[in-house]
């Protein structure tokens, strides 16, 4: 575990220590987050979706464009995360604007993937309604037979997004619910960090 985190003076790096944590000690899936988008009607939406990569830039994650949350991303570019960690009872909350990844980000992670999730991105038109599971397990047959030798190219509506932090609130739970809670704001990407000790 690290230390006491309301030392930090940098959130990005405070993250990253905090993810390393969970990775030793989450039994599964220590990138899981919920992504918070919002729909036309401004009416929230949550899922959990898979962190795949933070630097300094921001938070990363993959999914298909046209599905819902590519769509409300598209219309309102602007996103909240919540990362949860059981195991360590810490929680971390992110808010701010949405870009998408460069063709290059996108096109690297996704050869990295195993090539039957590469075939189940052409197969799947995420977030339509389906007929049946067995329409879907025809659609992959498909793509599975069209791509059965070489590289599978990355789908035209398949890519990132990129959440770029403007605020990130971090949690450690302790006793008698007298937890820790530090926020970092900013004003906009790339201005310095602003810190504050909240009450519980």
């Amino acid at each position: 575990m690290t230390g006491d985190f309301t030392a930090a003076d940098e959130p990005l790096r405070l993250f990253a220590a905090w993810l390393t944590d969970a990775t030793a000690s989450e039994p599964r899936d220590p990138t899981a987050m919920t992504l918070a988008t919002v729909d036309a009607d401004g009416l929230p939406n949550a899922r959990m979706v898979l962190l795949k990569g933070t630097d300094e830039r921001g938070f990363v994650f993959y999914t298909n464009m046209d599905s819902q949350k590519g769509q409300e991303l598209g219309a309102h570019p602007q996103a909240a995360l919540v990362f949860y960690w059981k195991s360590s009872n810490r929680q971390v909350r992110v808010r701010g604007s949405v870009e998408r990844v460069t063709d290059a980000e996108a096109d690297a992670y996704f050869a990295s993937r195993p090539k039957q999730a590469q075939i189940g991105a052409w197969a799947s038109k995420q977030s339509a309604p389906l007929e049946s599971r067995l329409a879907f397990e025809k659609a992959v047959a498909v793509y599975a037979a069209k791509y059965a030798i070489g590289a599978v190219p990355r789908p035209p509506n398949w890519s990132g997004y990129r959440i770029v932090p403007l605020s990130i609130e971090f949690w450690q739970e302790r006793p008698f619910r007298l937890h820790d809670r530090i926020a970092f704001t900013r004003d906009r990407p790339g201005a310095a960090w602003s810190k504050t000790r909240l009450y519980p």
